[in-house]
């Protein structure tokens, strides 16, 4: 039986989206309304963003926001279509060898940058060692591991000359994989895997940090980038599908606070928000514009495993264990969110079905056994009183009221005292990655649906893994899956590694998102992607 402790003063309001680190397609084009002809409308957009992007340069970025803009301004070799499905972008065609280890891609020959000059092989060459050398200390290096040399090089134990990437010609790239992939088409549609433009790159250290130093070669390119306050991206005419893009002017505003944002809906000086604060979800759910759209990805806090009191499994077990989930997501985040008690969301699809409904749930709320556990892991660090506890956030009215409830919930079952702090996203992630923390949000969406890239966060060795939690168990059986050709045996590592993760507890999963949305109804063809912000290539204003 669970039993539960808390008043429910605290369950308040809002949602769960996460504003920081990871389908359905828009409906088929109509070209006008009673607004009148789509030709003489403004084609524009107004969006809100939420925070600053941290850092909008392929190699470095990390969260969500950055890749949001990424997304618009750039695009691989791999791109996607209105389905969220993985197509040739900027090459136009692959031969993929007999042994499926070598892909050799074919570049568009009308792919340009958006100084008007030519995209080529060593564009992409140059862009994939950059994120592969240490000193560039890319976050995301390890995706790229998959490649002959890459991770050797990245580790200091190799040489680019080594690694498995070549510029055969001016159109010609080859890639060399250690085994075969069957999910490298998408997971070249990550940002990651961009080309940069070696010229702008070189001429200026800071070309990623403002609008007039930008070079890209997507469907939009940046012109404006004033910080703190908006993001402005536009129609690029050097791109080679230009007749597919539809939008002239597309503006991330970057408002924080949720009454506000929603406010600025509508009164109509935004057309697209989403994490809506949660006293309006119901209210909302009736109108036309109001869209949930599920996420794939897990809200967690993770814990510090090197900081006290969560040095102790028991422990971090045992504050895993007073969080009533169900409570959560009915009271406080209200979106459809699923209460979470392991690290994969549902969705990825495997021989046996769904990841995570095979592999089920991993423990369950109980506030009389987490006080038993609590009491028998400060007895094993000879504790008489726990170690001072701080959860951090970053801010945000979601995370906060989310915070507030899970400090209630764990004071009231454990009877421990919970202090909150919270911190902007771009200094949270410098904080967080420093290990400055005992206990602190975030949270982790798939780049595409397989639990090898929900697993991959708390690598012993990713930079993402913030925790200082190392299981050497873990980490090869996840190296071994990487490589199994089996599916059937690959997808039996996984659920064995996520068992060891959910066994030591490094973090407490909160919920697996869904993302909530309202959008003017005077536009069509927006993109919905179940792991990626909407994605408005295709977006057309009617009205």
């Amino acid at each position: 039986m669970k039993k539960w402790l808390f008043p429910m003063s605290v369950l308040l309001a809002t949602s769960t989206a996460l504003s920081g680190c990871y389908g359905g397609g828009g409906e088929e084009s109509s070209t006008g309304s009673e607004g009148g002809d789509a030709s003489s409308i403004k084609q524009e957009i107004v969006v809100n963003a939420m925070s600053e992007p941290p850092a909008i340069d392929p190699a470095i970025a990390t969260d969500t926001t950055s890749g949001w803009v990424l997304d618009h301004i750039f695009e691989g070799l791999y791109t996607r279509d209105k389905d969220g499905n993985p197509v040739l972008g900027a090459a136009e065609d692959v031969q993929v060898s007999e042994d499926r280890k070598t892909y050799t891609f074919k570049l568009r020959e009308d792919a340009k940058w958006s100084d008007g000059s030519a995209v080529t092989a060593s564009d992409f060459e140059y862009a994939w060692e950059r994120v592969l050398n240490p000193e560039t200390g890319s976050p995301f290096a390890f995706y790229m591991y998959y490649i002959k040399g890459a991770e050797e090089y990245n580790k200091g134990k190799g040489t680019v000359e080594d690694v498995g990437i070549t510029a055969v010609d001016e159109t010609t790239f080859e890639v060399e994989l250690n085994a075969p992939l069957g999910y490298f088409d998408s997971l070249l549609t990550l940002w990651t895997f961009y080309p940069v433009q070696q010229k702008a790159v070189e001429a200026d250290k800071n070309w990623a940090a403002e609008a007039d130093t930008y070079v890209s070669n997507g469907p939009f390119e940046m012109t404006g980038w004033q910080h703190d306050s908006n993001v402005v991206i536009e129609k690029n005419d050097d791109y080679y599908a230009k007749d597919e893009v539809k939008m002239e002017k597309v503006t991330f505003e970057l408002v924080n606070e949720a009454t506000t944002y929603y406010q600025m809906f509508k009164t109509d000086e935004l057309d697209l928000v989403m994490t809506l604060p949660t006293d309006v979800i119901e209210s909302e759910k009736e109108n036309a514009e109001y869209k949930e759209v599920p996420y794939y990805g897990t809200y967690m806090y993770m814990f510090n495993v090197e900081k006290e009191p969560f040095t102790n499994a028991k422990v971090r077990r045992a504050f895993a264990m007073a969080v009533d989930r169900q409570s959560l997501t009915d009271n406080v985040t209200k979106a459809g969110e699923t209460p979470a008690y392991a690290m994969v969301p549902g969705g990825a699809e495997t021989p046996a079905g769904d990841f995570r409904e095979v592999g089920g749930d991993y423990f369950e709320e109980n506030a009389e056994e987490a006080k038993k556990l609590l009491a028998e892991g400060m007895a094993e660090e000879g504790w008489d009183v726990l170690p001072e506890v701080t959860l951090m956030y970053n801010t945000a009215e979601n995370h906060k009221k989310i915070a507030e409830a899970v400090q209630e919930m764990i004071t009231n079952n454990l009877g421990v005292n919970v202090k909150l702090a919270n911190q902007e996203w771009g200094t949270y992630l410098d904080t967080t990655k420093q290990g400055n923390f005992q206990m602190a949000r975030m949270g982790w969406i798939g780049i595409f649906l397989d639990p090898v890239v929900n697993l991959d966060y708390y690598l012993g060795d990713s930079p993402n893994n913030r925790t200082g939690w190392v299981n050497e168990e873990f980490d090869s059986i996840m190296a071994a899956s990487k490589v199994e050709q089996d599916p059937d045996k690959r997808y039996e590592m996984l659920h064995q590694a996520e068992e060891i993760l959910m066994t030591d507890m490094p973090f407490m999963p909160i919920n697996f998102y869904k993302n909530t949305y309202l959008v003017s109804q005077d536009y069509e063809n927006i993109a919905y992607y179940v792991n990626r912000y909407p994605y408005l290539k295709w977006a057309e204003k009617t009205k």
